[in-house]
């Protein structure tokens, strides 16, 4: 029988459609690979209900070479092998749901879910093909379809309670309550009653406005689990949100009767007596819970975020709000998040620059390696303080992140300020050697440029020009160090023509940089490059401020 030879021209348009990555030999292959390969549909089984033997022997022959095929990457053999294994045998389930992945990405995502349906309908105990069907027709939003698909696939195998998960979602897009409520006694069938799926009945009632039906399901849960107060402080939460304020005051005065300290029972208590407009009450509760050292730091944060929220609108003022901050944090801490709020907050109310400096401080104490807080103390007060100070700061953030390269260059160069070259020096020895991918280009750029510095002063010719190259490949444009390398090279008679190249770009980056223009018109000199240089000369000198008499030496 000859093979006809499809013209797939049509089917690359579609795929190219489908499929966003091209590689450099076109559409074609790379966007059918992606159709394919994201199936995974190629399969070495072949149906047992194939008519005789010879015919099961063919199939096996060319379904199998159509695989080879494919995991070769030659997608339009493997596609036309397929067809022709569907001639051979019209009813091999394994050739339709290998197909399905081609016609879905090249000819429609009707015939895509034609070819698994009927790769479902042949071989109907195959799970995989009940699956891929039941996506399809979610893909394709035919939620009834899916729901019979899902329902079929969960019949045979019953153990595959994330299947209920699918179908709950499903019978909710059709608001399908009675169904939603059969698939929660199947997952309670499956894996027993649960917090999650007792909410998840109430949530259904609640929906239908069955309010009765919805306290009960909570009321008979609650009473399953008596000594369990989390569960009490719950029925207390819902009866409160219904208006039955009392019978929920009643729980919550049972609950803090048998645990005086319990959390939960307390913030449904605050609720209460805001809503009830006892504000005062509510606060002296708050206040309790913030001072109480069991009391975790997550409740205290959530407690003072709604204390700040309710007094930005009352008007902002801070002063409540700041004096609470100190009280609480007048008491050892377990963490430094109340601090980081505290902080926060400052900021917020644009709290004058000390006052958050100390806060961070006061983070530092408490949690040393919070890398945030260093580096924002490091941006608020360099500059502006000694150098001492900064050496002081910078020192404990290498001790505590140490593959933080931040720390090293700020650390360098405030041993540079303090003329301490040998500090700053190993510091940033020390700093490149932490550099990695996600290390800020700038950074890592500088402290090349430093060491080369350094070890050109130290006549360590090839290690500087190491380190300068370095330098360029984190940060190419980095014109400080271009514009040494120029010029050392010039100097040491190096490759005049890659010095010049180095040093016009910076003098293109900035123009009126008489340290740069200088430098430029110097290597045009040695290039005998005279009338040139003396162009650059003079508008070093132009826009020279400090009078350095070294342009006028080179002019």
């Amino acid at each position: 029988m000859k093979i006809i030879r499809y013209s797939f021209l049509l089917l690359v348009a579609a795929i190219a459609f489908i499929a966003c990555g091209t590689g450099k030999n076109g559409a074609k292959d790379a966007s059918l690979r992606a159709v394919v390969a994201g199936k995974n549909t190629m399969k070495p089984v072949i149906s047992a209900d194939s008519s005789d033997y010879n015919t099961r022997l063919r199939l096996a022959y060319f379904y199998g070479e159509a695989a080879n095929q494919q995991a070769l990457g030659n997608y339009d053999a493997a596609y036309e092998l397929l067809m022709h294994c569907k001639d051979i045998d019209p009813n091999a389930a394994e050739v339709y749901y290998a197909l399905s992945a081609y016609d879905d990405g090249l000819n429609s995502k009707e015939l895509g879910i034609a070819d698994v349906r009927r790769a479902a309908e042949l071989s109907p105990e195959n799970s995989t093909y009940q699956e891929r069907l039941a996506m399809s027709y979610i893909a394709t939003k035919d939620y009834d379809n899916a729901i019979k698909a899902y329902e079929k696939l969960y019949a045979s195998t019953p153990d595959r309670t994330d299947v209920l998960d699918i179908l709950m979602k499903l019978y909710a897009e059709r608001k399908d309550y009675s169904q939603m409520l059969y698939t929660v006694k199947r997952m309670e069938d499956a894996d027993g009653e649960s917090e999650k799926t007792v909410l998840t009945k109430m949530h259904i009632y609640s929906m239908q406005g069955k309010k009765k039906e919805e306290f009960s399901t909570l009321q008979n849960f609650v009473s399953r689990y008596p000594n369990d107060l989390s569960y009490q402080v719950m029925m207390s939460n819902w009866l409160l949100q219904n208006d039955e304020k009392k019978k929920a005051i009643a729980v919550l005065q049972k609950v803090l009767k048998e645990d005086p300290t319990n959390v939960s029972a307390k913030m449904t208590m605050i609720d209460y007596y805001r809503a009830e407009k006892l504000d005062s009450i509510a606060e002296k509760i708050e206040k309790e819970l913030l001072l109480n050292s069991q009391t975790s730091m997550d409740t205290k944060a959530s407690i003072i975020r709604g204390i700040i929220d309710r007094n930005e609108q009352a008007g902002g003022d801070s002063t409540k709000v700041l004096s609470l901050f100190k009280t609480i944090l007048s008491e050892k801490q377990k963490n430094s998040d109340l601090a980081e709020l505290y902080v926060a907050y400052m900021s917020l109310k644009k709290m004058p620059q000390d006052s958050i400096v100390n806060g961070l401080k006061l983070v530092l104490s408490i949690s040393p390696d919070n890398k945030g807080a260093r580096m924002e103390l490091i941006r608020m007060l360099w500059g502006q303080v000694d150098m001492d100070e900064m050496i002081d700061i910078c020192k404990p953030g290498i001790e505590y992140n140490p593959d933080e390269i931040a720390f090293y260059y700020f650390l360098g160069f405030a041993y540079i300020q303090k003329d301490k070259d040998n500090e700053a020096f190993d510091v940033m020895k020390k700093g490149v050697a932490q550099a990695a991918d996600t290390s800020e280009p700038a950074l890592v750029s500088d402290m090349y440029a430093y060491i080369g510095d350094m070890l050109h002063e130290r006549g360590k010719l090839d290690e500087c020009y190491a380190a300068y190259d370095s330098c360029l490949q984190w940060k190419e444009d980095n014109v400080s160090c271009l514009n040494n390398y120029a010029y050392f090279i010039s100097e040491e008679g190096g490759d005049l023509s890659r010095a010049e190249e180095m040093s016009y770009k910076t003098v293109k980056a900035e123009p009126k940089n008489s340290t740069y223009l200088d430098t430029y018109a110097w290597i045009l000199f040695h290039e005998k490059r005279y009338a040139e240089a003396q162009i650059y000369i003079e508008q070093a000198i132009a826009n020279d401020s400090t009078g350095e008499y070294i342009y006028l030496e080179h002019a």
